[in-house]
């Protein structure tokens, strides 16, 4: 962390979230519903010490502005990535003109081999061996939080394979969940079903047999869509 300020409560932060506008129905839910909001840093307060050591105005904005969206936002754990981050929460931009800056998006819940950052686009992903965006903003990473809850809860199964078993997944008939906006982890909705495939970790670390999809199955209208 290149800068460190005091955090303390603000009686104007709520506990209970109010979900940022631009989320599915489903998402706000489950923002709202099962989401806290924590205090956060002012990211402001940085800006002089972070220009000095010759990160961008522009990469700072960035920072700055996820940080008012989503600073704070602490959500139940993610099906993979040992839950995801603790808190939403940005820090220093790092990078360069060449190859792109990103900012970290939270601290992981446990040790972990790779951090969550934000790309240059705006890309949810981790940095491990190399930076893998994950889905193309942060509304998606939260959209497929919120699709596993509810998934989760309405499925009459739950299968989880591994490795070359994904390969092998007959997706004819599905279609690219688009509010996940997925990359390297995408969703695809059946006529009863819902598959999340995680393709972070083989692709941050090279590594396919990390390689992982949930099958949620015997799924009825509502349970599809929850929207």
């Amino acid at each position: 962390m290149r800068g460190a300020a005091t955090v303390t409560a603000d009686p104007r932060v709520p506990v209970i979230p109010q979900a940022p506008e631009g989320l599915s129905r489903r998402a706000r839910y489950f923002v709202e519903g099962h989401g806290l909001r924590v205090p956060h840093r002012d990211l402001k307060l940085f800006r002089e010490a972070w220009l000095k050591q010759g990160i961008p105005d522009a990469e700072i904005d960035r920072a700055v502005a996820f940080q008012e969206r989503w600073g704070g936002l602490a959500l139940p754990p993610a099906p993979e990535y040992e839950g995801g981050p603790r808190v939403l929460e940005a820090d220093a931009p790092e990078g360069s003109a060449a190859n792109g800056w990103r900012f970290p998006a939270g601290d992981c819940r446990v040790s972990m081999a790779h951090g969550f950052m934000i790309g240059p686009g705006g890309e949810f992903g981790i940095d491990a061996d190399h930076w893998t965006p994950l889905h193309a903003s942060t509304e998606g990473w939260v959209e497929a939080l919120a699709l596993a809850g509810h998934a989760g809860r309405w499925a009459k199964t739950i299968t989880k394979i591994k490795g070359s078993a994904v390969e092998d997944l007959n997706l004819d008939g599905f279609e690219p969940v688009p509010e996940v906006q997925g990359l390297a982890d995408t969703w695809w909705r059946g006529k009863d079903s819902l598959i999340a495939i995680y393709r972070g970790e083989p692709s941050g670390f090279g590594a396919p047999h990390c390689l992982k999809a949930h099958i949620y199955g015997g799924l009825d209208a509502w349970g599809l869509a929850g929207n």
